[in-house]
């Protein structure tokens, strides 16, 4: 796993530094034999490259709820998560990841085998099956998948692709990528005329979200300023922080950034925990 140590760091934050690289390696994702997680120094893609090109993406179709891996809550590692009843409406910005050989083969959370091969993908809470569009939101590449799996596990992860699905959307050298993920109503869908369902992973505008840790959401102002204050003591010096008011509800929200990549934003996530700030997440605009 690679761990950017080029970001200026304060002293308390240099000092922890060496935990911080040992908690990122050993820390993580649940590990029970039907949920995927994401380790991606013990995971890989095959030993040759494959042409994805010949992969088709999922052609959404009418499925009956599985009968494995959709309770109405489930606990991995002390956390509990709660399944949507519907996948409709839902759409969300978020970090993927992706899983390859070491669950390929294994049994996955609706019962189905994982192929790292296929057009699949594993989320914590959408039932299973949902069939979702996944963009790259850096390059417009863009996918659909057949999400059958639960996971990833790890904070700041919004879905986990299958091997393919992440070469197909260009970031299975880099891990993780900055994506858009919508779900599909198969009653509802239809391929773009003329345009094979198999390659629909076309460029589209390109578009340079940036990347935000939100630590917080106030009603009262004065809340989140003693947020702010509280952050400008605690993280490197001129790390920008800012306070914004949400136009839709009467919150004021605490926010550093922008950062540069998503090693950062887990590093930095991981850094605030260790000194009682344990609520930031990974928002993107």
């Amino acid at each position: 796993m690679h761990i950017d140590t080029g970001r200026p760091c304060s002293q308390p934050a240099a000092r922890i530094l060496g935990l911080i690289a040992l908690l990122s390696i050993v820390g993580g994702c649940g590990t029970l034999p039907t949920f995927t997680d994401a380790f991606p120094h013990q995971d890989s893609g095959p030993l040759r490259p494959i042409d994805v090109t010949s992969i088709p993406d999922a052609i959404p179709k009418g499925e009956s709820p599985s009968k494995y891996g959709n309770p109405p809550s489930y606990i991995v590692d002390g956390k509990r998560y709660y399944v949507l009843a519907t996948s409709a409406g839902y759409t969300k910005r978020g970090i993927a990841s992706w899983y390859g050989t070491k669950f390929h083969g294994n049994r996955t959370s609706s019962g189905e085998p994982y192929d790292m091969y296929a057009m699949t993908a594993a989320h914590k809470t959408l039932p299973l099956p949902t069939y979702a569009e996944v963009t790259n939101l850096l390059n417009g590449q863009k996918v659909i998948v057949k999400i059958n799996d639960r996971g990833p596990f790890k904070d700041n992860r919004e879905i986990d692709l299958s091997y393919a699905a992440a070469t197909k959307l260009g970031f299975a050298d880099t891990g993780t990528g900055i994506i858009e993920l919508r779900a599909i109503d198969p009653a509802t869908f239809h391929a773009d005329a003329g345009t094979d369902v198999g390659t629909r992973a076309r460029p589209l505008s390109q578009h340079n979200p940036d990347l935000y840790l939100q630590i917080g959401a106030f009603s009262d102002r004065s809340n989140a300023e003693r947020l702010i204050s509280r952050l400008s003591t605690i993280t490197p010096r001129n790390t920008p922080i800012s306070l914004e008011k949400d136009e839709t509800t009467p919150l004021y929200r605490v926010r550093i950034g922008p950062i540069r990549n998503v090693d950062e934003a887990d590093r930095m996530s991981q850094e605030l925990a260790l000194f009682g700030v344990g609520d930031a997440h990974i928002v993107i605009d």
